[in-house]
């Protein structure tokens, strides 16, 4: 959750009217009214906003109430047009369904509801299972609120061993630090820094596919370096890391020197991608197949296809999760083992996260994955046939060929084509103006391509690269289960008419397509800037690892 200050109500609400945009409301009127025929004819309809920065003395109707956060939220994009998140925005009606009777149940009432406690350690078997846990091993997990969550404990995890190994060998442990590419998504440094890590960040490159190059993880690694976090399904770009290079890279250190470095993989969105298309992983092992690989988390509200609120962290067997980070917790007559940052948690996301596993199937699954990749490749297809956009993502190229070749190359699929012909990676589709467009056509701006399509209601942001690599922006395209070939057809005839109208706009037109003004809460309680001042920002881009959009 982002950061908010708290600020003083009689300040900001005098500010407001005396604002001359407020001058209208100097003569409404401020007699209370308790009760009212319909929600429009509440004392909130003409005489009084509704409370923002302090509670009201006096209550208000629940259907006028209702009626006008209802109303405020209209104001919100369309979840299913916010081509911009990872995370899902469609659930079958009986999923919602089960979600609704469940609202209520609290994952920390283990002895209370132990029906939803036996599904949350199936779902834990079966992801393991799809992740390739060994015969002989005995896997160990849990449900998170997310990947963020997941990833903490994971590396928690790894820190623990580590100092563990350091104490009895005698040696210093003030100086852990752990690997990731620029291209890592906030949690991964958050974890760093919350649980003082040195977090060695390192550069990628188009070379490295805007990936962790593991060229610089050899050079990067040390006997304090506690492991390596690597990403399955890059947020910017959509390209899974090379976990088995890696590990192979690791497999050799550890034979020169004998220091043994485990990998967590960050497999949010891949987690539950990888396992199901016919592109896997592009031929390479990434899971615990490999040995090196202790820990795997993902988000159940991402690709497995359940509301937000639900990830998961496994780790290959129960000896790789110290002893003492687990709590026995004695609470409302039962006794559990627990190892989560947070006690109470909404049990509703693992029963939909159950249900989708049952009910689709592994080759449900595999189906919407494959369509979603289908229609991502067909995307990219489209964008890069117009010659005006080049795709810095790849899936839609032959498997082993990264390179862009020019529109005249751009040929469409079959019907009888699958992911395995093509690059592995997430259905994700980063783009950018072509170099021969931006010379042509220098006054349009890229940023202006995503205001105006958020004028038709679709969030495709547009944004820097990595640190490095930021004097490129990237247009970005999520293909969640809920694309439609339809609303497909519909995304790329808009895209290709908004290009289209700013080819032909003048060039003082473009600054009306620029954001508008901040809202209060946004300009006066957020630490936050928006994209028009990023340059305002406290971290530049070129520090570290900042927030790209999930």
């Amino acid at each position: 959750m982002a950061l908010a200050r708290h600020i003083d109500p009689d300040t900001i609400l005098q500010s407001l009217q005396d604002h001359p945009s407020k001058a209208h409301k100097h003569h409404a009127q401020t007699g209370s009214i308790t009760a009212a025929i319909t929600p429009y004819s509440s004392r909130y309809a003409t005489q009084q906003e509704i409370p923002k920065f302090k509670i009201s003395r006096d209550g208000a109707p629940a259907d006028a109430v209702h009626q006008m956060l209802k109303d405020e939220l209209d104001l919100d994009g369309r979840p299913n047009l916010n081509l911009a998140s990872f995370v899902g925005t469609y659930m079958e009606r009986e999923a919602e369904a089960l979600v609704v009777e469940n609202l209520s149940k609290n994952m920390s009432d283990a002895d209370e509801y132990p029906a939803m406690m036996n599904m949350h350690a199936r779902c834990v078997s079966i992801i393991a299972h799809l992740w390739g846990v060994q015969e002989g091993e005995t896997a160990m997990g849990s449900a998170t609120t997310g990947s963020s969550e997941a990833i903490h404990l994971g590396g928690l995890a790894m820190k623990r061993r580590w100092q563990e190994k350091r104490d009895r060998e005698g040696k210093d442990k003030s100086k852990p630090n752990i690997l990731m590419g620029s291209n890592a998504q906030v949690a991964l440094e958050k974890f760093a820094r919350y649980f003082e890590v040195e977090a060695r960040i390192l550069d990628v490159s188009e070379k490295s596919l805007y990936r962790l190059d593991p060229e610089l993880v050899r050079k990067n690694i040390d006997e304090n370096t506690i492991g390596v976090f690597v990403i399955l399904g890059s947020t910017y770009t959509g390209h899974y890391e090379p976990v088995e290079e890696i590990s192979n890279i690791l497999d050799k250190y550890e034979e020169e020197t004998g220091i043994d470095i485990p990998i967590h993989v960050d497999a949010a969105s891949g987690g539950f991608i990888a396992p199901f298309t016919y592109a896997k992983a592009g031929g390479r092992e990434w899971n615990f197949e490999l040995p090196r690989v202790k820990s795997i988390n993902t988000s159940g509200h991402k690709f497995g296809l359940v509301y937000a609120g639900v990830g998961w962290i496994i780790w290959r067997d129960e000896s790789y999760l110290p002893k003492h980070l687990i709590f026995e917790l004695h609470y409302l007559g039962g006794t559990e083992e627990s190892y989560t940052l947070n006690f109470s948690r909404p049990g509703a996301q693992i029963i939909a996260q159950y249900y989708n596993l049952i009910h689709l199937g592994f080759n449900g699954f595999r189906n919407i994955m494959e369509n979603c990749m289908r229609n991502a490749r067909l995307l990219s297809k489209a964008l890069e046939k117009t010659g005006w956009y080049i795709c810095v993502s790849d899936i839609h190229r032959k498997k082993g060929d990264h390179a862009y070749r020019g529109p005249e190359a751009v040929e469409y699929g079959t019907a009888e084509e699958t992911s395995a012909d093509y690059n592995a990676g997430l259905p994700v589709v980063a783009f950018r103006l072509s170099d021969d467009f931006q010379r042509k056509y220098s006054h349009v701006k890229q940023e202006s391509v995503s205001t105006l399509l958020r004028a038709k209601q679709y969030i495709i942001p547009n944004y820097p690269l990595p640190p490095k690599e930021e004097h490129t922006e990237i247009l970005r395209v999520v293909v969640r289960e809920s694309m439609s070939m339809d609303l497909l057809d519909r995304l790329i005839t808009d895209i290709i008419s908004t290009t289209e109208h700013l080819m032909q706009a003048d060039p003082i037109d473009l600054a009306a397509f620029q954001p508008g003004a901040a809202s209060i809460e946004k300009a006066r309680m957020s630490r936050g800037v928006d994209g028009r001042n990023r340059h305002k920002a406290k971290q530049p881009m070129s520090k570290g690892v900042h927030r790209t959009v999930c």
